[in-house]
């Protein structure tokens, strides 16, 4: 595996520890971090939806937190010895996923859906933060022409 050194990159920047921090968090990532599968799909120009195959979990099972820009997915099932396995092939081991979130990216629902939690997210800009057209007045609509005019 390869190592980066960013710390040049580091010592540059201002503000940006959280990148940092996914950066690292992202290249920690081990092979074995690959349950629950998951989608993660753009269902419109605000909106996204997260799909995870939890086939086995129920709604008592799995816990969805969504935290100032992270959104965390827990799923444990109680242990049943109850029954005997011959072939133990849907996989029901305890689950935490991680995503983080744009800014103003919120959590609208939440839901199961043809053995998937379906999560979906929209982002919700608030007006002041939104761009907005600034008119441009031409050279006789300047207020000191104006104040000739009223002279």
């Amino acid at each position: 595996m390869r190592t980066f050194d960013f710390s040049p990159l580091w010592r540059s920047t201002v503000g940006f520890d959280h990148l940092a921090d996914q950066l690292d968090a992202s290249l920690r990532q081990t092979a074995d971090d690959n349950y629950p599968p998951y989608n993660i799909e753009r269902s419109g120009d605000d909106a996204y939806r997260i799909s995870l195959a939890v086939a086995g979990f129920g709604v008592n099972d799995i816990a969805v937190t969504a935290e100032r820009d992270t959104l965390i997915i827990e799923g444990s099932k109680p242990e049943v010895t109850e029954r005997e396995y011959l072939y133990h092939g849907i996989a029901s081991r305890p689950f935490r996923r991680v995503f983080s979130l744009a800014d103003h990216v919120k959590v609208k629902e939440a839901f199961f859906k043809d053995g998937l939690l379906i999560v979906d997210l929209v982002r919700e800009v608030p007006e002041s933060m939104k761009p907005r057209r600034i008119p441009i007045r031409g050279a006789e609509s300047s207020p000191q022409v104006e104040r000739k005019k009223a002279a």
